[in-house]
């Protein structure tokens, strides 16, 4: 990261801990729902099948940064399915770089070819083991390990919801993560029990469990893009819900935080470690503040 940009970024801080502001600094576009997997804890794919139009998405860049937002995530579905007028997800990237937002990362199930030098990382779905992976994800896990060795930049970090399934598998993705030259790091979320998917969220005993785990792993030296001092907090949901630093837009239509705080009761079973670790930061807990920005410097 850029010192300018960690600059702007701590006087935004500043300023919302100081005056209370709730002004959102991190959106997420969604280009698309439509997706080439259908994975056993996703509740948000397919369910339009609609790619989002070009017009739409540059428009809603450009209010989100008029707005003052300054970090942009694009998802899906899968990221690289949108294509529109002859504009990639490529394109978008570029575009979001030349409206100004500082850091621009794409979030993607890895089955595509990850060629994407513009944006700041490219988060890979990778869900456990081989065989785990593949149990939860399809038999996808040769395919994104390929992509990812086969990948010409440096910008990609390793993206792992744990659950029911793959909750023993946390250190063996670490040590992917570790061991491979081109992943930076790996992000840790657990679990948010979206309709139909509610016997894979793990309970508050194995939640202190992981985290136990995961505050190991980064005291070992492991390349893990989370807070070790949100972990505390995450592991039993002690942080406030939902946070007004993140918003999500789709086709229009904007949700404080994620999509899943219209679901009665999902925003406080959040599983997102970086909604807990941005309602923390910007309570302006101290410790948090400084993790955050030896983790960013490290890892960005």
């Amino acid at each position: 990261m850029k010192i300018s940009s960690l600059i702007k970024f701590s006087l935004f801080g500043i300023s919302t801990i100081v005056f209370k502001r709730k002004d959102p600094i991190l959106a997420t576009i969604i280009l698309t729902d439509k997706c080439n997997i259908s994975c056993k804890h996703c509740g948000v794919n397919n369910i339009t099948g609609r790619i989002y139009p070009y017009e739409n998405i540059t428009k809603e860049m450009t209010d989100l940064y008029n707005r003052g937002i300054r970090i942009l995530f694009f998802c899906g579905g899968e990221t690289f399915l949108w294509e529109d007028q002859g504009k990639t997800v490529k394109d978008l990237v570029a575009e979001a770089k030349e409206i100004g937002f500082l850091l621009v990362n794409v979030v993607t199930n890895g089955t595509y070819e990850l060629d994407l030098p513009q944006a700041d990382l490219i988060l890979v779905s990778i869900d456990g083991t081989k065989e785990t992976h593949n149990y939860i994800r399809g038999n996808t896990y040769d395919n994104i390990i390929e992509n990812i060795n086969n990948s010409k930049t440096d910008n990609i970090c390793i993206y792992m919801a744990i659950n029911k399934i793959n909750i023993n598998d946390i250190e063996a993705v670490s040590k992917v993560a570790k061991d491979n030259k081109k992943i930076k790091a790996i992000s840790f979320n657990f679990h948010t029990p979206y309709p139909g998917t509610e016997k894979l969220m793990l309970s508050s005993k194995e939640k202190q469990s992981c985290c136990n785990r995961i505050e190991a792993l980064i005291k070992q030296g492991y390349p893990i893009f989370n807070l070790k001092s949100a972990l505390k907090y995450i592991s039993n949901n002690s942080f406030k819900t939902p946070c007004d630093q993140c918003i999500v837009v789709e086709d229009g239509k904007e949700f404080t935080c994620g999509r899943c705080i219209e679901i009665e009761g999902l925003c406080e079973e959040c599983g997102y470690f970086f909604a807990a670790e941005y309602s923390l930061i910007f309570s302006g807990n101290v410790r948090m503040i400084a993790d955050m920005l030896k983790t960013y410097l490290k890892y960005i």
